[in-house]
C-alpha cells in the first residue's frame, strides 16, 4: 500500500468521531408528583411558588427521577405509560402521543436484582 494512502486512511479514521446511534431504552413511568422548582415575584413583597412535574421512570436495571427543566404548560404523562427514551448527558428524551419531551435527570438508582 502506498505510504501516502495509508497515512491518509489512518488520519481520516482518527479524525472522524465515533458515530453511534443512541440506543433507545425501554422504560415505564411508574409515578408522577408535583415539586417546587422556583418562585415568581408578583411584586416587591410577595412571591408565588412555581411547580414542575417530576416523574419516576423504571427500566429493567435502573430507576430514574426526571423533572421538567422549567415550569411550563406541558401535558401530564400518566403513570404506567411505556416509553422508549434516550439519555443525552443529564437529559432524557422521549416521544409520547406524538409530542417530544426533554426532561432533566435529577436522580438515578440501581434496582436490586430479584
Amino acid at each position: 500500500m502506498n505510504p501516502k494512502t495509508l497515512s491518509l486512511a489512518i488520519s481520516v479514521l482518527l479524525a472522524s468521531p465515533c458515530v453511534s446511534a443512541q440506543q433507545q431504552t425501554a422504560g415505564t413511568i411508574v409515578s408522577m408528583s408535583s415539586v417546587e422548582c422556583g418562585t415568581k415575584k408578583e411584586n416587591k413583597k410577595t412571591s408565588t411558588s412555581l411547580m414542575c412535574q417530576q416523574y419516576v421512570v423504571r427500566t429493567a436495571t435502573t430507576e430514574y427521577q426526571i423533572r421538567q427543566p422549567k415550569p411550563a404548560e406541558q401535558a401530564i404523562v400518566p403513570a404506567n405509560t411505556a416509553i422508549h427514551f434516550t439519555l443525552d448527558k443529564d437529559k432524557m428524551k422521549f416521544k409520547w402521543n406524538g409530542k417530544k419531551y426533554e426532561l432533566l435527570v435529577v436522580g438515578s438508582s440501581a434496582l436490586q436484582s430479584q
